[in-house]
């Protein structure tokens, strides 16, 4: 459910589904959670931050369809930062910040991995401040 914590970010809560598995391909793989079709913010990626076994990761989140792979039901896609490990059906709390950008359609997905390399250093440079 959305909500909005103290600290300004908007939460997403629910338990992590299995995608398709792009994102690891591409070398960012993430944690799949599903929104409710009014989901009050705009699709686009967004600065996140995520608890996982009592532990805060920063990361990046994707809402929206993904349209450059064929789109789909809208969701929530987060790549944690200096995580490793599996998450599917766990619970998981993610909080986003602030939007980055909006959701794109990329001719390929190589253009996509670019853009989503660009994001993170974005999303870095954000949290070093």
């Amino acid at each position: 459910m959305p909500g909005d914590p103290a600290d300004g970010g908007t939460v997403v809560e629910g338990t992590v589904t299995h995608g398709r598995q792009l994102g690891r391909e591409l070398g960012f793989p993430t944690a799949n959670l599903s929104v409710p079709a009014d989901f009050p913010l705009p699709d686009g990626v967004y600065r996140s931050r995520a608890e996982v076994g009592g532990r805060r990761y920063d990361g990046m989140s994707n809402l929206g369809c993904n349209p450059t792979v064929g789109g789909g039901e809208r969701r929530l896609e987060t790549h944690l930062f200096d995580f490793s490990g599996e998450l599917y059906g766990q619970s998981l709390r993610v909080e986003l910040f602030e939007r980055i950008r909006g959701e794109q359609t990329f001719a390929t997905v190589e253009e996509l991995r670019a853009r989503i390399a660009a994001d993170k250093a974005a999303v870095s440079a954000l949290l070093e401040q």
